[in-house]
């Protein structure tokens, strides 16, 4: 049937090949069907002449072969043009604007089709196939302190309602027959809350969004349990733990092979591993900075959260080592209450917990510089570092995160910059652990592991992408 589908081509005319490859090219599994009726009734058409019209057997042999045809340029446009796959994004910072300028890339565009942007208060639903590069794109999306503008024949302006999008986006797929994939790139506890919903709505789901993946067991289970049902989208958060680095794709990897994750060392933060990769290290620095000064000093370039309690805490290595854990069972059930469940050394004194001014908080870091200064000092008699690390030990059920000293020798101690770097036993790398490292730092690297998830699944969906 391949093969008549292939001759048929040659006896149409241009024109008619152009009305087929436009059709093909809308991008959506009617068009495709429109694209092969077109060109069956095409091949039909001008095969067939009203001054010599076919005789009845001759009539039943044409639309016999029509019949084959119809269904070998099926195949055909569809393995052709693909349709695009639609990309909807929420939460438009730092991250998801890079997200967006990779994947309006001139080696993606013709893959993904965005479908909205969201931030905190404002949404725009977009026609499909919109051809504007990613700045003028993003500049459909108003700022969230701006009035909602009027909707113009490419763009739907309405309220950030995260339950209503979900069900919008739902609905749009169902008309259209094109994936859609919700990239959230916040960090909201209400929208990732609505993950199983979106999943069991035949919606898939990337993300660098620790909150479903980190928090209570209830909500991580009602997330694997709508990745089972029959119509269930996709899942990927690779970008949770690691920044770029492939880290939840290899854990997956070894369970999934049946090897069994016995201890796990980790420098998941790229702002804790930044400020001690200088301020405890292994040759003696000309001039040693001050540990406040050194906050301050990050805190001023980018490098910390916007209020630097949130790293110090030692939470946001807290919930990345419970994702880590949740994908190597039994550890798991050690975590009913997410990264709470999880003994945390938080890094900040006392009488600062409550200071919500982050200015004023780095300056009362300062009357604590002695305390570190200590830290340091014991560890440097010892011949030893200090970093600040995950530790996941299945033999004694150790899941905790704080102050470590580690000798010269071991990996941990010849970190610079931001890197994060993990040691990870199995029964396989039992003598010699696998090693995963790479830097924290920027955050381009974080927005191409969300933009490589959102390949994994378009190719789950039958989408060609590479070379």
């Amino acid at each position: 049937m391949v093969v008549v589908g292939r001759e048929a081509l040659g006896l149409l005319s241009p024109f008619t090949l152009a009305q087929v490859g436009r059709l093909g090219r809308a991008g959506t599994r009617s068009d495709c069907s429109s694209a092969c009726l077109t060109l069956s009734l095409a091949l039909f058409n001008e095969s067939t002449s009203p001054a010599h019209p076919p005789s009845p057997p001759r009539l039943l042999f044409i639309s016999y072969k029509l019949l084959q045809l119809t269904a070998a340029l099926y195949c055909f446009v569809k393995r052709t043009y693909v349709a695009k796959v639609g990309v909807a994004l929420v939460g438009v910072g730092l991250v998801g604007k890079e997200v967006v300028r990779l994947l309006l890339s001139p080696s993606l565009r013709q893959v993904f089709d965005i479908v909205l942007l969201s931030n905190s208060k404002h949404a725009v639903l977009l026609e499909s196939n919109v051809q504007l590069d990613a700045d003028a794109l993003l500049s459909l999306l108003p700022p969230s302190s701006s009035p909602l503008p009027p909707s113009s024949p490419q763009a739907t302006y309405l309220p950030a309602d995260p339950d209503h999008l979900v069900d919008l986006l739902a609905e749009r797929s169902r008309a259209t027959s094109q994936h859609i994939i919700l990239v959230d790139c916040t960090s909201s506890e209400l929208i990732a809350s609505l993950y199983p919903r979106t999943i069991s709505s035949s919606l898939s789901v990337v993300t660098p969004n620790k909150r479903a993946f980190s928090s209570s067991a209830s909500l991580y289970d009602d997330v694997q349990s709508s990745l089972r049902r029959p119509d269930a989208g996709l899942c990927y958060y690779e970008a949770t733990c690691g920044a770029g680095l492939p880290v939840l794709t290899t854990v997956r990897d070894l369970v999934a092979t049946g090897d069994e994750v016995v201890k796990v060392e980790a420098v998941l933060s790229g702002t804790l591993s930044y400020l001690f990769n200088q301020y405890s290290t292994v040759e003696p620095p000309k001039e040693r900075m001050r540990f406040s000064e050194l906050v301050w000093d990050a805190w001023k370039n980018g490098h910390t959260e916007p209020h630097p309690a949130d790293d110090l805490s030692g939470r946001d290595v807290a919930r990345k080592l419970t994702i880590l854990a949740r994908l190597a069972p039994p550890s798991s059930a050690n975590l009913p209450d997410g990264y709470a469940s999880a003994e945390t050394q938080s890094l900040v004194p006392p009488n600062l917990t409550d200071v919500t001014d982050p200015a004023a908080f780095v300056d009362g870091l300062a009357a604590h510089d002695e305390e570190f200064e200590r830290l340091r000092r014991e560890a440097e008699g010892e011949g030893k570092v200090l970093r600040y690390v995950g530790l996941l030990d299945r033999s004694t059920g150790t899941i905790k995160c704080g102050l470590e000293k580690f000798a010269h020798s071991h990996p941990f101690a010849s970190l610079s910059g931001s890197y994060l770097s993990l040691a990870i036993y199995t029964r396989r790398y039992s003598s010699s652990p696998l090693v995963i490292q790479g830097p924290g730092y920027p955050l381009s690297v974080t927005a191409g592991a969300v933009v490589a998830d959102t390949i994994r699944v378009a190719e789950r969906y039958g989408a060609k992408v590479g070379l």
